[in-house]
């Protein structure tokens, strides 16, 4: 560990005190920001060309992320269709390292009623994707908040030509959208 913290100091990647901890530079975070981007482009790539699930592409792009010939990436962001997400709803950074910007807020703040749509997840892990795309709950999809169980904040959504089931709050927490109708009364 401390050996890696010394090859980022000598790249001037970070800066380290026993007091204050680690902190990125400015060239840090710009390095930083491509590596995410790298990463969040060969999601995309992965899973809209290749055809991998959304639960299979981050173990497959964090082999890939490290892969510097800038034209190869170029090529294939423009392949995925230049896009500004990738599958999980995490905004690419451009080149200059400028996120879009989203505005989401998880499914557990909606109130009954509420129409939305999924713009991402804040888990990635294999089974709370694999249990999405169980329900066929994925980006994009349009839902509405039926009921919410005062008991435990479970809450039934409709979605797809009317099919319905029971939330969590665990799983709501983690489902990230906005609502359809401007001035919602949704917490954000």
């Amino acid at each position: 560990m401390l050996e890696r913290i010394r090859v980022l100091q000598s790249e001037k990647w970070i800066t380290y005190k026993k007091t204050e901890g680690i902190h990125l530079t400015r060239p840090g975070e710009k390095e930083a920001l491509n590596v995410v981007r790298k990463h969040r482009i060969w999601e995309t790539f992965l899973n809209k060309v290749c055809k991998f699930s959304w639960s299979e592409v981050h173990e497959l792009a964090e082999q890939l992320q490290n892969v510097n010939a800038e034209k190869l990436i170029d090529r294939i962001y423009e392949l995925s269709g230049t896009p500004k997400f990738d599958p999980h709803g995490d905004p690419i950074p451009d080149k200059s390292g400028k996120l879009p910007v989203s505005e989401r807020r998880p499914l557990l703040n909606s109130i009954e009623g509420c129409k939305c749509i999924v713009l991402g997840v804040n888990e990635d892990s294999h089974e709370f994707l694999n249990y999405l795309t169980d329900l066929k709950i994925g980006l994009n999809e349009k839902l509405i908040v039926e009921k919410v169980f005062g008991f435990d904040g479970s809450m039934k959504i409709k979605y797809r030509n009317n099919e319905s089931v029971i939330l969590s709050p665990k799983v709501a927490e983690k489902i990230q959208v906005t609502c359809v109708k401007p001035g919602c009364a949704c917490k954000n």
